[in-house]
């Protein structure tokens, strides 16, 4: 029962996890060298720094649109190869792919987590 209950209950590590993936996300810009062009740069660092906003702002308020806006900049992250044009070269294409899948599905528990929560829940939740 301990492992259903894992997915039930939104915690503290999940927003930490949040920050860090948005941070990778930021970095992943000058750790790859492969970067295409200087729009891809500027996409990766400011999905990687809402990532990063929107998880701190989960850690200290939640609220449901936090992890709406945070499964649309995983899927974001994961069309930006394909929007940007660097979809068939490098390995820049990957990172992207599996840190938006990672912070689309992080975002997904989270919501599942929260959704049936009343407002008073997740005022109680924000008070830590």
């Amino acid at each position: 029962m301990a492992g259903i209950r894992l997915f039930n209950v939104h915690y503290v590590w999940e927003d930490c996890v949040s920050m860090g993936l948005g941070a990778v996300i930021v970095l992943t810009s000058w750790t790859v060298g492969d970067v295409g062009s200087q729009i891809v740069a500027i996409n990766a660092v400011i999905v990687g720094l809402l990532v990063l906003a929107l998880g701190a702002a989960e850690f200290l308020d939640l609220h449901r649109w936090e992890e709406g806006l945070e499964t649309a900049c995983g899927l974001w992250l994961i069309a930006s190869p394909f929007i940007f044009g660097y979809a068939d070269a490098g390995t820049l294409r990957y990172w992207h792919f599996v840190l938006g899948a990672a912070v689309f599905l992080l975002a997904v528990l989270e919501l599942r987590q929260d959704w049936k929560l009343s407002s008073a829940e997740l005022t109680r939740h924000s008070a830590r």
